[in-house]
This record gives structure tokens, sequence and C-alpha cells, in this order.
């Protein structure tokens, strides 16, 4: 049974009347937009729609750019009826402290009966420690919601699923694998009404975390993000050094695809972290996963296994990952994948 609040000391005095009930969507905004992760979350959430369950969303950072991403948001589905809005240079940058206490403070008014993030490294890192600032359990990592309060997750990294069943207290919160819950076809132009946008009321947040931001590095690159590209190209360990591996990098500009690693490549130097494909890296779904000189650890397939066509090649017949492939080719990838470049066109 919901029970609605007042969010007088929570909103601006505008929106004091207003009465909101149903499930919190945590999202994340890039370029004054929301990212993939955050329109799949939005796709989860709406699992818990009602004629009594509104779904809104929480927004935080600071400037133009964050009203920017707000606008977008509150057209951006017809699912969403409010859009929260916390800005402030405390959320220029996603430390999960700051964040924690806003999740906190928003639910401590709201009092929402979900809350949900996607489980990805943006929803990791604040979900947990939100969960434990409420007093609750989370349920991370989520492929499917059963029921109400029944949700599916994997357990021994993807090789078994586990039915849940949550019995705690509101807010019932999890993380949802965002590969389980593609981006339907529903585009702003159906949105006839964008949704209101309320600002979040931060007079009383106070700045006592300990810790503080130093610095965030990204790759510039023109290939598509890992996490929702439709053609991936991984390499592994067997590529034995970096200067191999722009191999794996040329074959993914002829195919305009992202590019991916195994943990043992990304130890080992070749490629940094952000491109690690696997149980303790991305999990990805594409249309076309191809993997050279990738064994197959379990820890990798739980990350790739969702794919759609999953073509292997690796001079080792014996190597677990042919078990997964649709399409499997044994040979020495130092001659597959130049002969691969010079069959394939340039990319367009």
């Amino acid at each position: 049974m919901f029970r609605p609040t007042s969010l007088t000391h929570l909103l601006a005095p505008s929106i004091a009347s207003r009465r909101y009930l149903g499930t919190l969507v945590i999202a994340e905004h890039e370029g004054g937009s929301l990212t993939n992760s955050s329109l799949s979350s939005i796709e989860a959430a709406r699992k818990f729609l009602t004629k009594d369950n509104s779904l809104s969303l929480l927004l935080a950072g600071s400037g133009p750019i964050l009203q920017e991403a707000a606008a977008n948001a509150a057209s951006c589905h017809p699912s969403i009826s409010q859009v929260l809005v916390a800005d402030s240079d405390k959320f220029k940058n996603p430390l999960a402290e700051p964040w924690a206490k806003l999740v906190h403070l928003v639910q401590q008014k709201g009092e929402y009966s979900y809350i949900v993030a996607a489980s990805n490294s943006f929803g990791k890192n604040i979900l947990p420690r939100a969960a434990a600032l409420l007093d609750v359990s989370p349920i991370t990592d989520v492929v499917e919601i059963s029921e109400s309060k029944t949700f599916v997750r994997p357990i021994y990294a993807g090789n078994a699923l586990c039915t849940v069943r949550y019995t705690g207290s509101d807010p019932c919160m999890l993380t949802i694998r965002t590969t389980s819950f593609p981006v339907g076809s529903t585009s702003s132009d159906s949105k006839t009404n964008p949704a209101p946008v309320h600002q979040v009321d931060l007079s009383n947040f106070s700045e006592d975390w300990s810790s503080r931001y130093v610095k965030q590095t990204t790759q510039d690159s023109e290939r598509p993000d890992l996490g929702s590209a439709r053609v991936v190209i991984t390499g592994g360990r067997a590529l034995k050094s970096a200067e191999n591996f722009k191999m794996i990098e040329k074959l993914a500009e002829k195919l305009g695809a992202a590019v991916g690693a195994t943990r043992a490549a990304v130890d080992a130097g070749y490629v940094p972290n952000e491109l690690q494909v696997g149980q303790t890296g991305k999990i990805v779904a594409p249309e076309l996963y191809m993997a050279f000189g990738v064994s197959g650890a379990i820890q990798h397939i739980a990350g790739m296994r969702d794919s759609k066509v999953i073509v292997a090649v690796n001079k080792d017949a014996d190597a677990p990952i042919f078990q997964v492939a649709d399409y499997g080719l044994v040979g020495d990838l130092f001659e597959i994948i130049p002969e691969l470049l010079e069959k394939l066109p340039e990319k367009k």
C-alpha cells in the first residue's frame, strides 16, 4: 500500500501542494541528455507503474548543462511524471557521499516505494551507500522483474539465475543490468506535454563527507561507446603487447565497432581498464561480439554471454570461449586479423 506524502519541505513552495507516489530513478546525464543506461533504468522502472504509482526522475549537477538535461528528460518518455533537479556544485562530480545523501533526502520527504539505478559504475557507486543510509538491503544486477517485489539476478558469474523476493521495508532499492532492459522506440515526439521540473530544496544539505574529487580521465575516440555499441571487437592476452592490440583497434575502425578487452589484457597494460569486458568490467550485449585471443574465462563470459551473435578466434581448439560462440575459428589471430583488414572495405 502506498502512502501519499507532501513534499513541502523538500521542494520549492510552488509545488508544495503536489503529492507523489511510486518509483524514483537515479539518472545520469552527459552533454545535456540522459545516458542510455538511465533510459534503460526508466524502462525497468515502468514495470512498477500502476494508476496510483508514478515515476520520478532525479538529476543532479550544476549549471546550464544540468538544466538542459532536465528539460530533455522531461520530454524523453511519457511515463515520467516529474523531474527532480538538485543544482549545486556539490554534485558537479559523481562522488558517492553527496549523491547518497541526496537520495536519502529525497526519500525522506518523497517516500518512494522503489528506487532504481543502472548497474554501472555510476549506479553501483551510489545506490549501496544510499541503501545503507536508508537501512535497507539493495538488490543488485537485476535482469528480470517478475512481480512487484520479485526479481531475477545472476549468480556464480552468470552461470545460474537466482529469483529473489524482497520482504524488507520501503524503499525497495535495485540496480538493473541495462542490457536486459533495452530502450524502446518511444521518442520525445510521443510526449506532447513535458513533465514538470522541480528544484530540490538543498538549504539544509550539509557538506560533511571526507572524500574529495581528484580527476577523471577519458579517452577521446570516435568509436561507439562500449556499453551501447552494436558491434564489439575484443582482444585478449594472446595479442602479447599494446602495439599488437592496435590491430584490434584498426579492425574496429573498419567495422564501426567498439573496442573491448579481457581483464588479462587490461592487467598487462595493453589498454586502459575502461575497456574491460566481464564480471568486474562492463556488461555488453551487442548484436555482434568478436573475440580474438580470448580464452573464455568464466568472469569474461559473464560480461558478454547475452550478445546476439558471438564469433571467436583462438588457436586453442579447447578454449572455453568456443562453448558459447555461435561461430568459431581455430587459427592464429596474427594471420587472421591482417587478412580481415585486407579484405574488409573501408568504413564509409
